[in-house]
């Protein structure tokens, strides 16, 4: 997943992400029930996960973000592994992969990524 290289349809929605996460997220900080963001929760999905596949878990977790819903925290849930990771040092790890019972992985963001 390090140096991946993405698709022209998924640069645009990565970049219209961004865009909302930089100058939208200001207006309406602290109003999403979960963790990680919604917005974080997409761009994860769009960046590891296929594109419907992202779509569908985005849209869904959208309508989750209400008041009937108690929230939470919810990592997402990656499909399949694409990539075995080569180089093991922590600074250049963006995500940790931790197993599910049902032979998936939950996306948890490090911190300590610098790129």
């Amino acid at each position: 997943m390090i140096f991946k290289r993405y698709s022209p349809v998924r640069k645009v929605l990565l970049k219209i992400l961004w865009f909302y996460q930089k100058f939208f997220t200001l207006i309406g900080y602290g109003s999403c029930r979960y963790y990680p963001t919604c917005s974080e929760y997409a761009r994860i999905h769009f960046e590891n996960n296929s594109i419907s596949s992202a779509f569908y878990h985005s849209f869904t977790r959208i309508l989750r973000c209400n008041q009937l819903f108690d929230g939470g925290i919810e990592y997402p849930l990656l499909d399949k592994l694409l990539l075995k990771p080569k180089n093991l040092d922590v600074d250049s790890i963006k995500y940790w992969l931790v197993p599910n019972k049902k032979n998936r992985y939950y996306i948890i963001k490090n911190f300590s990524y610098k790129g």
